[in-house]
């Protein structure tokens, strides 16, 4: 997505395809996760009290992307407008289940900085949201931190919810989601959300 979006910018190129595909269900897959602790052994609950990590899922997703100009001038159906992108790397961190922080609010910083957008007039966010004891924490304090506090509240969602940890199409999964969120203006829910996550540093569940 990123690499797209800045050719698409550049004019290098007109259209691109923009997705991902994991097909790994393999034992392997199963082995390792389970050994670092990261798979739900009763469901997927990310941002839940009791969220006890992840269950893995399958699946693809495909984007067409093209400059809004040339979607316009040839009539085409526009599902979303990508206003900006922000990307990092964690760098060197405590294991794939514990992302650094300073990456998170990096990437995020860059994408409203790139888009020109006020983070606190945001009513959504997508998160990663796998549901383990420390990623979600994570991921959402660094959000905080960026965003800080709004006064309307935002909805904060995860596509593992309801179609499980798709891996390497799990970006795809959650671009989908929420572009077709905002062509139909419904949010599907997150589900398993009884009591939000005390470690979760929000106000009111908010």
């Amino acid at each position: 997505l990123d690499v797209a979006v800045h050719h698409l910018r550049r004019g290098t190129i007109d259209h691109a395809l923009v997705g991902g595909s994991d097909a790994g269900m393999g034992v392997e897959g199963y082995v390792k996760f389970s050994k670092i602790g990261a798979l739900s052994p009763d469901g997927s609950r990310p941002f839940d009290a009791t969220a006890n990590g992840f269950v893995m899922g399958e699946g693809a997703g495909m984007l067409v992307l093209m400059r809004r100009a040339d979607a316009e001038s040839e009539g085409r159906k526009i599902y979303a407008i990508i206003k900006g992108i922000g990307a990092s790397s964690d760098g060197r961190g405590k294991g794939i289940t514990a992302p650094n922080p300073r990456g998170q609010k990096r990437a995020v910083t860059r994408a409203y900085e790139d888009a020109g957008v006020d983070p606190k007039s945001i009513t959504y966010f997508e998160a990663h949201g796998t549901g383990t004891p420390v990623g979600d924490p994570v991921e959402v304090g660094s959000l905080v931190d960026v965003v800080g506090r709004t006064t309307h509240g935002a909805g904060l969602g995860s596509v593992k919810s309801n179609i499980g940890h798709l891996k390497a199409a799990a970006g795809a999964a959650a671009l989908l989601k929420t572009t077709l969120a905002l062509h139909h203006k419904t949010l599907p829910p997150t589900l398993g959300v009884e009591n939000p996550n005390p470690k979760l540093p929000l106000e009111d569940g908010n």
